[in-house]
């Protein structure tokens, strides 16, 4: 009885089982992510929707995760981590039979939220499973090196996956990969995974909890829709959070997060950083499918050598994160994705190839180093104790960023069309190009705020003050 076994008596070989396990729900959910980016030609076409409806088919997913993420790592602190893990498995595999079976782009839209639901229950509570299990503390960062290695080798390798579905078996297939990989992670997960809890779990927090669904919900509609009364609610929501939240003993969101440095800029960086890769994919697949006329299948793998390079990356960065700390990583992160968004910024329909995989070359590097660095910058120095909402609220960054990417290089492009696609498109995206050069600039100026003396000690003082006897290393 394996699965009875408190964390502390796992075996070194049960814990890497238990890591695995957990990178497999980490995998799904984010070749999910990007594996949907490669079918929106097509989905369009068949379900008869333009660019709003494939903005809103990626957008509805990454906005419910982003919501209620956090509510999901006080759930599994509270009832129970494998049984939370175990519930969003489910949901998030019977999500996925829906949305191969939606007749049109409001039940896709509809099934999607309920993928994503789902997948708000993986990411951070797979996260604090890590923590927990693993206490030793060079061990977790090599344990979060992979962690964040695997999503970023998932997320790269969406494309390709995806395109090789689409041509050969329809857009629907893309959401039967999970089905299986689905109820092998639920299986295995009753099996072989301890049960955990936090010793002393938070209250729920619902009116915290709706007003950070508003905050996200408004502001990607505005963006989306280009509604000024949306971007006031985002804004009213957003004060509301600031006012509300600080004055309940045990909120949603617990802001004295945001005073360890290391967790304010991993946050920050995880924003950027996804808005980028958000923004590169979204803009990316219209540009090869739309403009080139390349098959989903050719447009995945014209982008091999981005998931090649990501791939690299990620199992090299996790590796200096474990030994030698975050900031080399990170400094090349912010270079390589600024080098490689401002490559595209002149982008024109007869672009040479060989530049544009240059490009990819230079943003897979980027996007590989990024990942672990940030995972391992949000949780290490947090109590162990409150692992499932520190990790919610860096992986709902994540989200954040990709939801925004999305929306906003979405609206800058949309903007500039004024005929079709495949004539307005290279030049309307000019301008995206460019907001996604500047976050790459961004993420390399926080590299370097986050990796200072200064912010290390300020993350220990954050530590102690928010639980002085269980202080994780």
């Amino acid at each position: 009885m394996k699965q009875q076994l408190s964390i502390d008596e796992l075996s070194r070989k049960h814990r890497i089982g238990v890591l695995l396990i957990c990178c497999m729900s980490l995998f799904i959910v984010g070749l999910d992510i990007t594996v949907v980016n490669v079918a929106l030609p097509d989905m369009g076409r068949d379900l008869g929707t333009g660019i709003s409806g494939l903005q809103w088919t990626v957008a509805a997913y990454t906005v419910v995760i982003a919501s209620l993420l956090m509510l999901a790592g006080s759930m599994a602190d509270r009832f129970g981590r494998r049984r939370t893990f175990v519930t969003g498995l489910t949901v998030f595999t019977a999500g996925s039979l829906l949305c191969s079976l939606a007749p049109s782009v409001e039940v896709l839209v509809a099934a999607r939220i309920l993928q994503a639901v789902g997948a708000s229950m993986l990411n951070p509570v797979a996260m604090s499973i890590i923590t927990n299990t693993f206490t030793n503390p060079r061990e977790r960062a090599q344990a979060v090196g992979i962690w964040g290695a695997v999503f970023g080798v998932s997320m790269a390798l969406g494309p390709i996956v995806g395109g090789a579905l689409v041509s050969s078996v329809g857009w629907r297939s893309i959401f039967w990969i999970n089905l299986p990989f689905g109820l092998l992670a639920i299986l295995l997960t009753l099996r072989f995974v301890p049960e955990s809890r936090a010793p002393s779990p938070r209250r729920f927090d619902p009116a915290g909890q709706g007003l950070v669904i508003v905050l996200l919900a408004t502001l990607t509609y505005g963006i989306i829709e280009s509604s000024p009364a949306a971007l006031v609610t985002a804004g009213l929501a957003l004060v509301g959070v600031l006012l509300y939240e600080p004055r309940r003993e045990q909120p949603l969101i617990d802001l004295r997060f945001f005073r360890s440095t290391p967790f304010s800029a991993a946050v920050a960086i995880s924003v950027a950083a996804f808005a980028t890769f958000g923004g590169f994919l979204f803009l990316n697949t219209l540009y090869l499918q739309e403009v080139r006329g390349l098959s989903p299948v050719e447009a995945g793998l014209a982008t091999v050598p981005l998931a090649v390079m990501t791939m690299a990356a990620s199992t090299l960065s996790g590796r200096i994160v474990g030994r030698r700390g975050p900031r080399v990583p990170l400094v090349i992160a912010g270079v390589a994705m600024l080098t490689a968004c401002a490559m595209l910024t002149s982008i024109e329909p007869d672009t040479p190839f060989a530049w544009l995989i240059a490009a990819y070359v230079a943003f897979g590097t980027g996007f590989g180093f990024v990942n672990a660095p940030i995972t391992n910058a949000a949780v290490s120095g947090m109590p162990r104790a409150q692992a499932g909402v520190a990790a919610a609220v860096a992986t709902t960054s994540r989200q954040v960023g990709q939801t925004l990417g999305v929306a906003v290089v979405g609206a800058i492009a949309t903007s500039g069309v004024a005929g079709s696609l495949e004539a307005d498109l290279a030049p309307a995206s000019h301008p995206a190009w460019w907001a996604l050069t500047g976050c790459g600039a961004l993420i390399l100026l926080l590299s370097f705020m986050a990796t200072t003396r200064r912010a290390k000690a300020s993350a220990r003082r954050t530590a102690a003050e928010l639980n002085p006897e269980a202080l994780a290393a």
